[in-house]
């Protein structure tokens, strides 16, 4: 589970790192409005909320390597599923990013987070099956 541990935290670090880089405000770019005034592009709302999952994706990390409940590995590898399935709706169908194919946040924010999420899924259920495979620790 150790292992499980340290692939949660590094794709919760990837999850948190990189939309920081890839939004359109990252490359300068907003929505100008009338006024003049500019704001943010959707893809930078993704990215905050990646970051927000990306924070108890960590901690879940940290936590799993150090739980020796059945019972709490079990509960931890659920949650790291959902948070995974949270990862992949923010930019698909949650909030969404630019609508241009041809801007960062469609060609490298969304894609590394799709799979970046269906990585974080894929350990929690492979940490649900090991967890229920294994004993309970003795003390």
């Amino acid at each position: 589970m150790k292992v499980i541990a340290a692939i949660m935290v590094v794709l919760a670090l990837v999850i948190g790192i990189v939309p920081r880089f890839t939004d359109c405000q990252s490359q300068g770019k907003a929505i100008a409005l009338a006024n003049g005034k500019e704001v943010p592009m959707k893809c930078h709302w993704t990215g905050q909320g990646e970051v927000a999952l990306a924070v108890p994706l960590v901690a879940l990390g940290a936590v799993t390597a150090f739980s020796r409940r059945k019972e709490t590995k079990r509960a931890l590898s659920v949650m790291g599923i959902v948070l995974g399935v949270f990862v992949i709706a923010l930019p698909t169908s949650l909030i969404g990013v630019c609508s241009m194919p041809d801007m960062l946040c469609n060609s490298l924010m969304k894609p590394a987070l799709i799979f970046s999420g269906g990585l974080v899924a894929v350990a929690g259920a492979v940490g649900l099956v090991l967890a229920g495979r294994e004993g309970e620790p003795e003390g």
